[in-house]
C-alpha cells in the first residue's frame, strides 16, 4: 500500500469526477475498482459530493453538479497550494481563467477550478482537514494525469509560473520529442524522506529528476486536429485486460486499443455517463 498523509505545495493531490446521476457513477466505479463511497454532503443539499474509498482510504471524490458553478465534463486533478486565493490570482496573470473563484468546502480545505491559456481544466486545492488522496499508485486508485497540449511552450510557461514545474523530456526513441514528464523541484526528496537541498540530475548524493515527477505531458499533434487540450487522469488495475472486460460489461466504450509501453500496459475508456480515464497495469520489464 502507499497511503500518502501529506503532499508538497504544487504536486496533485487529489481527483473527482461531477455528474449527473450519482447512483449511475457509484455503480460504475464501485463495480470497476472496488470502492465504497463515503457522502460528504447533508441529505437534502443542492448537490451530493461523496469520498470514493478503497478498503476505507480515500482515493477521490464523486458528486453531482453544483447549481451555479462551472462543472468539467470529466475527472479533474487538482494541485495543492498554499492559499487557493493567491495561486487562482497567478493563474489570472499568467494567462489562465478562474472558472470557479476560490471556495470553502467545510472544514476540509479550500477549492478553485482553473484552466489553463489553452482551456485545459484543472483545480487547486488548499487542505483543510482532507491533504488529498490517502491511497494511490495501487490497483483500484489514482496513479497519474496527463497533459495533452497543441502548445507546449506556452504550457511549460504557464505550468512554470503558477506551480514551478519543469518539463523533462522522456527517451522514447523516435517519438521522444513528443511526450516528457512534468517535475517538480524537491518532490523526489520529499517521497525520500531526504532534504529537498540535496541535489538532482544523478548528482553525488542526489536525487535523479525521475523522481521529481509530478503528472505527464504529451503534444496533440499525434491526436489530430480534432483534438481539444485537457487533462487526462489514469488508474492503476492489477490487469488491464480484465479491467477492460469489466469497464465495458459495465457500460463503458473503449477508446482505442490497449497500448504496451516499457513499464505498462494501458487502456483508454469513455464510462457510460461520458468521462474519460485511463486504465494502467504496471508491469516492469523481467530482469535479465
Amino acid at each position: 500500500m502507499s497511503d500518502r498523509t501529506s503532499y508538497p505545495v504544487g504536486v496533485p493531490c487529489w481527483v473527482d469526477l461531477v455528474q449527473p446521476d450519482f447512483e449511475a457513477t457509484t455503480a460504475f466505479y464501485g463495480g470497476l475498482f472496488g470502492w465504497t463511497f463515503d457522502v460528504r454532503t447533508p441529505e437534502g443539499a443542492p448537490a451530493t459530493y461523496a469520498y470514493a474509498l478503497l478498503d476505507g482510504r480515500p482515493v477521490g471524490g464523486l458528486g453531482t453538479p453544483p447549481p451555479d458553478e462551472v462543472v468539467p465534463d470529466g475527472w479533474t486533478q487538482y494541485v495543492h497550494v498554499a492559499s487557493a486565493d493567491d495561486a487562482a490570482a497567478a493563474v489570472e496573470r499568467a494567462g489562465g481563467a478562474v472558472l470557479n473563484p476560490p471556495a470553502d468546502v467545510g472544514p476540509s480545505g479550500r477549492v478553485v477550478l482553473c484552466a489553463d491559456p489553452e482551456g485545459a481544466r484543472f483545480g487547486l486545492w488548499q487542505a483543510g482537514t482532507l491533504a488529498g488522496a490517502v491511497a494511490v499508485n495501487e490497483p483500484g486508485t489514482w496513479s497519474f494525469s496527463e497533459l495533452h497540449t497543441a502548445d507546449r511552450s506556452r504550457a511549460e510557461e504557464f505550468y512554470g509560473t503558477v506551480l514551478g514545474w519543469e518539463v523533462v523530456p522522456l527517451d522514447l526513441g523516435d517519438d521522444g520529442a513528443t511526450i516528457g514528464f512534468w517535475a517538480l523541484d524537491g518532490y523526489g526528496a520529499h517521497l525520500a524522506g531526504q532534504d529537498p537541498a540535496a541535489g538532482h540530475d544523478g548528482g553525488d548524493g542526489g536525487l535523479d529528476r525521475y523522481a521529481d515527477a509530478v503528472a505527464l505531458v504529451q503534444d496533440l499533434g499525434a491526436e489530430g486536429e480534432a483534438a481539444e487540450p485537457r487533462w487526462t487522469v489514469t488508474f492503476g488495475v492489477a490487469d488491464a485486460d480484465a479491467a477492460l472486460a469489466r469497464a465495458v460489461e459495465l457500460g463503458a466504450t473503449p477508446l482505442g486499443p490497449t497500448i504496451d509501453t516499457t513499464y505498462t500496459r494501458m487502456v483508454t475508456v469513455r464510462d457510460p455517463q461520458g468521462a474519460t480515464l485511463r486504465l494502467s497495469q504496471y508491469r516492469p520489464p523481467e530482469p535479465a
